[in-house]
Formats: structure tokens, sequence, C-alpha cells
């Protein structure tokens, strides 16, 4: 199930990666045996053989046809599902026609949004479900979003903290020279950075020395959206709070503001991604200048007076 839920986050990635591969890609996990590797097709077809066997079976778009075995789960997120042999566990295709032959069978729950075809001397061993039903609990209750968001405040508190901590004051004299001298170049590395990394990782997928790369640019992409976030956090507090006050309560105002506002449907994401961009701008801009020698640690220049 780890195995099955590292390749289901790749899903947020799924949209791009269509445009970006004309030709069918497949990814397949080695785990020394080559009748038990996973299957992992990004835009293609996902074929198991009869007489053949997979462990996990993962296609993002286009059909999947298992006459073989299946050992563990099969996710289809996009395209035809024909089953003619064996899954051992669920099911679960998010959208498309979804058949299972006679003489196929499946050991767990058949979980999709259209009603499955089912012939006659086809077996399964769980329920057939309805996608939306099966999954409505992830769907945004309010204590799931209470949850998240309980979590996320607490992580981009501890993040935040820390980095202001092993920064000194370079970081707080960064986002100040950012948003005093540079802000549309901030603005527009910050976005540049937040739309090329993902587009990076998904373009090194399609290459067989490049995957191992992008997978782990993938897996990284939550830990650097979300440095840019608690710094994007610092810039705004500096906006509200002028120096010489201190860094702290400067990142401290400007993170309550976020969190309060990550409580407000739409417009929390809508801070998120401001916040992330502005940060991401922030470190680029920082790092551009220090290479230059424009900014000094040690110094935090003073904002100019409002008005």
């Amino acid at each position: 199930m780890r195995r099955l839920l590292k390749t289901v986050a790749l899903v947020g990635f799924a949209a791009l990666a269509g445009p970006l591969m004309p030709a069918p890609v497949a990814l397949a996990q080695d785990n020394g045996d080559a009748d038990t590797d996973d299957q992992i097709v990004i835009t293609g077809q996902l074929v198991v053989p009869e007489g053949e066997s997979v462990e996990h079976a993962v296609i993002f778009n286009g059909p999947a046809t298992i006459e073989g075995t299946v050992g563990q789960s099969l996710v289809v997120f996009n395209g035809r599902t024909e089953i003619i042999g064996t899954v051992a566990q669920d099911v679960i295709v998010f959208n498309g026609d979804v058949v299972l032959r006679s003489g196929s069978r499946v050991g767990g729950d058949v979980v999709s949004l259209e009603a499955p075809q089912v012939e006659d001397g086809a077996t399964i061993g769980g329920d057939i479900e309805d996608l939306q039903g099966r999954w409505n609990y992830w769907d945004a209750t309010f204590i799931g979003r209470l949850a998240w968001w309980l979590a996320f405040t607490v992580s981009s508190l501890i993040l935040g903290m820390a980095l202001l901590l092993l920064a000194s004051q370079g970081l707080d004299a960064i986002s100040i020279r950012a948003l005093r001298d540079r802000l549309g170049g901030t603005i527009g590395f910050g976005l540049l950075v937040f739309v090329l990394l993902p587009v990076v990782a998904v373009v090194l997928l399609t290459t067989i020395l490049g995957i191992p790369l992008g997978i782990f640019l993938l897996l990284a992409l939550a830990l650097v959206y979300s440095v840019g976030y608690v710094v994007g956090a610092l810039a705004i507090g500096r906006l509200l709070v002028k120096p010489p006050t201190s860094r702290y309560l400067a990142f401290l105002v400007g993170w309550g503001a976020l969190r309060v506002l990550a409580l407000i449907p739409f417009v929390g994401g809508l801070a998120w991604l401001v916040a992330t961009v502005l940060g991401l701008g922030t470190l680029w801009v920082g790092a551009r200048a220090r290479r230059t020698g424009e900014v000094r640690p040690a110094v935090v220049p003073p904002m100019p007076a409002e008005g």
C-alpha cells in the first residue's frame, strides 16, 4: 500500500504530463524480479499479458487491459478498463468504462465513477462502489479541513522559526531588499520557479536517465513550496511590521494572517499561492544578490516611511 500511495502522489502532475509527452511513456519499478514489477504508465496503454504478473498497476491516461495477474491494486485515472485475468485487491477507476469479462476475478472492491459491466462468470470478492460515495470522506469535510489546517499551521510555524534561526538576519535582509527594490523581479522569478519545477520533473520522467532525478524532484516539491510559503510569510509580515522590529515578530504577523486566510475556501488557496510565489522569488533574488555582493546578511536596511 505504501508503494501505491507513492505512485498515486504523481496524480497532481498528470495533467502536465499529457501535453508534454506525445509518445506513450511507461515507468516500471524494478524489485529484482521481472514478474513482480509495478507497472506505471503516464500516457499510452497498460497491458498485463496472459501468464504474466505485476504488483501494482497504475495508468494516468489511456486504456488498461489485464489478461494476466495484478498482485495488488489496479488504478486507472482516465481510460477504459478491461479485466480478463485477476486483480488480487481493489480496482479503482476515476474516469472511464469498466468491463469484467467472464472468468475474471477481482479480490477486493471495484470502485468507479460509472457502473461497471460485469459479465456472468466474473468474480468480485468485495463490493461494487460508486467512486464519489467511496471517497466522500476525503472530500472537504469540516473536520478534515480543520485537521489539515492545524497540521500545516504547526509545521509551517516550526519550519519558519527554524529558517529564521539558521539564517540569522540574512533572510530578513533579503526579504526587505526584494520587496523594496525588486518587487517586480521577485514576483516574476517566483512564478517562473513555481511553474518550472514540476514541468522539469515531468520532462525528466520522459528520459531513462532522468527518471530517478524526476521522481526525487517531484517528492521534493512539497518541501520547496513549504519553504517558499514561510519565506513569503516573512516578506508579507515585513510589509506590516517595519524594522527595527524583530524579524520573528514580523514572521509571526505574516504567518498568522496567512493561516487565518487559509480557513476561508478559495481565499486560502489564493493566499497560499501568493505567499509561495513571493517566497520563491525572494529566495531567487536573494541568491543572485548575494553572488554580486548586494546583500549583507548582518545589516537590515530600514524600510522607507509611508506617506
